[in-house]
């Protein structure tokens, strides 16, 4: 199993940052790529690049300003479980973006794809 991890500061406050990344559902307004999302029960199925790919919400902690959840089905994994987490830092946020996946190689390209979201995010609050 590998382990990755994308993060950047933002310049919004942990509140409101946490109010988008905390929104289980709302991923497709700010993620690049994603055509549409819904929730269903625990689960959440994204639609992106002509597949459908289903998350399942492990952990939401609102005090601690974190959410975990993993890669059900739609993506070729053995292994994923990720974890996003908004921190005060200075003025504005830190956000972190934790993944472990098997195999390694998907790992890699989901710390990419969490990279870029992450710089998404910061141009959605920073407008």
């Amino acid at each position: 199993m590998a382990q990755g991890t994308a993060e950047i500061d933002v310049d919004g406050t942990p509140d409101a940052v946490w109010a988008l990344v905390g929104d289980f559902g709302g991923i497709a307004g700010w993620m690049p790529g994603m055509e549409s999302c819904r929730v269903e029960g625990e689960n959440r199925i994204l639609d992106t690049m002509g597949m459908t790919i289903t998350e399942r919400l492990v952990a939401r902690d609102d005090t601690a300003r974190a959410i975990t959840y993993s890669i059900v089905d739609g993506v070729p994994v053995e292994h994923h479980e990720a974890t996003v987490t908004v921190t005060p830092s200075g003025d504005g946020s830190h956000v972190t973006w934790a993944v472990d996946a098997t195999p390694d190689e998907m790992c890699d390209l989901m710390t990419t794809i969490y990279q870029q979201s992450l710089e998404a995010l910061k141009a959605r609050i920073e407008g």
